[in-house]
């Protein structure tokens, strides 16, 4: 019989602070994350809300404090998704105390980091440097610094981590794709240890300007907090979020023989292709469904089963309904009786990183039988009032949690995460 794939350490930089810890105590207490923008100016763009991390100038009890992580002249050759990867990195290795010092085990590491994006703002930024004062104010470190895979390969180097390295680079399901990743290395005899998630740091003009043509971002300006509403009538699109969320996993066999403690199990994991359409998926849910049923199948669990339900939920229309399709597509008349947070009403949308994060709060519901809120959920859909949206905070018994996690392109992931 396979030892249980199980997560021993988790760290987290997110618009609700920095650590663990804070974040979700602060998701508990239906805290919002999203504040006007002040980073850019944002001019004539109708999109004036993001969920940006703080700084600890804004958060002295939670903020991020660059200083902390690399110093100035490091930082200078890097993005901001590196960065907060970074960050997120040592505070999950740090629980996990480890910190591999023999060929052997550095080489049994993997680093699996998901982006949807990448150094976006660096591309920018460098084209706006080319167009005004030409290529010899280019810096050398522009490509270094975009490239949606640094996140795992400076964390990698920093740590001497000499196993797979990898980065999906698949939209909003590349943190939990870089889970599942993580997973089949580990179960393949690839690796012994992954460090797994996903990071993002996308809030620019153009990133918003683009997003905004679609019509996929919230206008919301007088009252931030409000912006991202999930499965509410009042919804006007997602709100722009930035962060990380990393896991340490490995087997528990593994982790029981190096005085490791596992926090949760990675039961399951599914993945799909909706093959429909590059940002909707079909009016049945039929792909995200498939994902969800495989994760059921690896877990070995039947629909019932799952006591709570961490939704994709990302505040758009289409996207929640497609996502309640695919849910009632995979429950059946078994959803009705399951928990369904959208922790994105907190947060807004980390794209690539939304999946590290989110995985990260359904282990900590799992942890500590305690379902996370969804916050502004004043007049929810017509079609919901059978199901369980958990408005606020609440104590609930729970083994089993689904997160999902669905991108453009139409690809779909959902992973399993279970109680020890």
């Amino acid at each position: 019989m396979q030892s249980p794939l199980v997560i021993t350490g988790m760290g987290m930089i997110s618009p609700l602070g920095c650590g663990v810890k804070a974040g979700w105590e602060r998701l508990l207490a239906g805290r919002s994350g999203i504040s006007p923008i002040t980073r850019i100016d944002t001019g004539e763009l109708p999109v004036k809300v993001a969920g940006a991390v703080p700084g600890i100038e804004d958060d002295p009890e939670a903020g991020l404090d660059p200083d902390r992580v690399l110093d100035a002249k490091e930082r200078r050759k890097l993005e901001l998704f590196s960065l907060y990867a970074m960050a997120a990195a040592e505070e999950a290795l740090t629980q996990a105390n480890w910190f591999p010092e023999s060929d052997e085990d550095r080489l049994a590491t993997a680093t699996i980091i998901g982006s949807g994006i990448g150094g976006f703002p660096t591309i920018t930024q460098a084209q706006n440097t080319l167009t005004t004062r030409g290529h010899r104010r280019l810096s050398p470190f522009t490509v270094p610094a975009f490239l949606a895979n640094l996140a795992a390969g400076n964390v990698s180097i920093r740590y001497g981590l000499r196993g797979p390295l990898g980065c999906p680079v698949t939209a909003c399901a590349a943190g939990v794709q870089a889970i599942g990743d993580g997973m089949r290395m580990i179960r393949s005899g690839e690796a012994e240890v992954a460090l797994v998630g996903g990071a993002e740091a996308c809030i620019d003009p153009l990133s918003l300007a683009s997003f905004h043509a679609m019509k996929a971002l919230s206008t919301e300006q007088d009252d931030p907090g409000k912006a991202s509403r999930p499965f509410d009538q009042g919804r006007n699109g997602f709100v722009m979020g930035e962060g990380a969320g990393l896991l340490v996993i490995e087997t528990l066999a593994h982790a029981e023989a190096r005085g490791a403690t596992p926090l949760a199990i990675l039961s399951g994991y599914g993945t799909s292709a909706d093959a429909h359409h590059i940002t909707a998926g079909p009016e049945d849910g039929g792909g995200a469904a498939a994902a969800i049923r495989a994760a059921l199948r690896m877990a070995g669990l039947a629909p019932s089963d799952i006591d709570h339900i961490n939704a994709h939920a990302t505040s758009t229309p289409v996207g929640d309904r497609a996502e309640i399709a695919a849910l009632r597509n995979a429950f059946g008349d078994a959803l009705g009786g399951i928990p369904i947070s959208a922790t994105k009403s907190s947060t807004g949308h980390l794209l690539g990183a939304a999946g590290g994060v989110e995985s990260i709060f359904s282990a900590l519901a799992a942890m500590h039988d305690r379902l996370p809120p969804t916050l502004n959920l004043e007049n929810r859909d017509e079609d919901l009032h059978d199901l369980d949206i958990v408005g606020e905070a609440r104590e609930h018994a729970t083994q089993h949690v689904l997160c999902n996690g669905f991108g453009f392109g139409g690809v779909n992931a959902a992973l399993i995460v279970s109680k020890v």
